[in-house]
């Protein structure tokens, strides 16, 4: 197992670290929250530049990688939920939004085409980070909750946005393919999949 890869499975050993964590009261459980969301968060850049730069992006890895970013977030919010510092059809969106996200990218993959990550959902992931960190330190120090608030709305629009970018770039690449199929051919798409672009996609 490269370092890269090391570093993704890594991730998704945080998610129950995390979780336990957030959901535990008392002895500065919420601040230690919080330390390892973010250096879990860290390894997600980390991996895909050591992936590029060393030469080791793997089809493992393109597969694990948006499962643990996936995880991460998805468990953290949920934890927010359960600890009512945020509202639950907020996280419905947002997760929701992940989830359609990835059947997409699924689906495209099945037919050849590679669904780019857009700077919107790049943005979003910041966001994401940056709200969590925030709202779970709220208790903590409550002059922080507008902040925490604004900045989940923030996720839940760019979520929005970018999730739907995300359809209309997969439907506009279907129907360029479409109109270059003829009855009966089998299609391969131009230049077949960038094993760095798929790194960089998988990561939103």
């Amino acid at each position: 197992m490269n370092l890269p890869l090391s570093l993704t499975v890594l991730r998704i050993f945080f998610v129950p670290l995390i979780v336990v964590l957030m959901l535990t009261k008392g002895n500065n459980m919420d601040i230690w929250a919080v330390v390892v969301f973010l250096l879990a968060s860290a390894t997600d850049l980390l991996d895909g530049y050591l992936a590029r730069k060393r030469g080791q992006v793997t089809a493992l890895g393109i597969l694990l990688d948006p499962l643990a970013d996936k995880l991460l977030t998805a468990s953290a919010f949920i934890s927010l939920v359960w600890l009512h510092l945020v509202p639950a059809w907020m996280v419905v969106i947002i997760v929701g939004r992940e989830l359609a996200v990835t059947g997409l990218r699924s689906i495209a993959s099945v037919q050849g085409i590679l669904l780019q990550a857009s700077e919107l959902g790049k943005t979003k992931m910041v966001l994401q980070v940056a709200a969590i960190s925030v709202i779970t330190l709220e208790p903590r120090f409550p002059s922080t909750l507008m902040t925490g608030m604004l900045l989940l709305w923030a996720v839940v629009v760019f979520a929005l946005i970018s999730g739907t970018q995300y359809f209309w770039d997969f439907r506009r690449k279907m129907e360029a393919r479409l109109k270059h199929q003829t009855p009966g051919q089998l299609v391969v798409i131009p230049g077949g999949k960038d094993k760095e672009g798929e790194k960089d996609a998988a990561a939103h």
